[in-house]
């Protein structure tokens, strides 16, 4: 599982220097042998790898008013050792909004290594970023447990100052495919 997770970051293109440290850096740990995975609740290993997927529809996108992070963040969630990233997002993508994604059908397109804040502060969140078509008049039946509410944001009201620090860059790099 370890190469065909270096094979999907390796074939990532970094929008900015930012992002080739970030992709240099993950393909460095991964390279050393650790762990990639949390293995126990909030953060063993203090640093793993984490699968974002942010529902697009045009000019809109779908945010979560994450309860222990306290942003409103993409959904997803932790990858399970021995899950692949894009298997983490079709579980995530049911467990969090109750829907079926048979597939992811593209490689992730970003990738960000991040200080967590929150709730569960201080470990290292290694994070793929997905891109799946949304509908933004579907109803969602979003996990309450995890999530105080959702909301689709066009891109330009998204709450940048109470967000995920990367996703203005995330939704710079996408904006050509939406």
């Amino acid at each position: 599982m370890r190469e065909a997770i270096r094979t999907e970051i390796s074939a990532i293109e970094p929008l900015d220097r930012l992002e080739r440290r970030h992709l240099e850096e993950t393909l460095e740990w991964i390279d050393s042998g650790v762990e990639l995975c949390r293995c126990e609740k909030p953060a063993t290993p203090p640093k793993h790898l984490v699968s974002y997927f942010v529902l697009v529809d045009g000019d809109w996108v779908l945010l979560v008013d994450h309860i222990k992070a306290q942003l409103w963040l993409p959904s997803g969630g932790h990858v399970e050792p021995g899950e692949h990233p894009a298997e983490t997002v079709v579980r995530e993508a049911k467990e969090e909004l109750g829907i079926d994604v048979s597939s992811v059908c593209e490689r992730p397109v970003f990738l960000t290594v991040t200080k967590t804040v929150g709730l569960t502060a201080g470990h290292i969140d290694v994070s793929l970023w997905y891109v799946l078509k949304g509908d933004r008049h579907a109803v969602l039946d979003f996990d309450q447990s995890e999530f105080s509410r959702i909301k689709w944001f066009r891109r330009d009201e998204v709450p940048y100052n109470r967000t995920d620090p990367h996703l203005g860059r995330f939704l710079e790099k996408v904006a050509p495919r939406l």
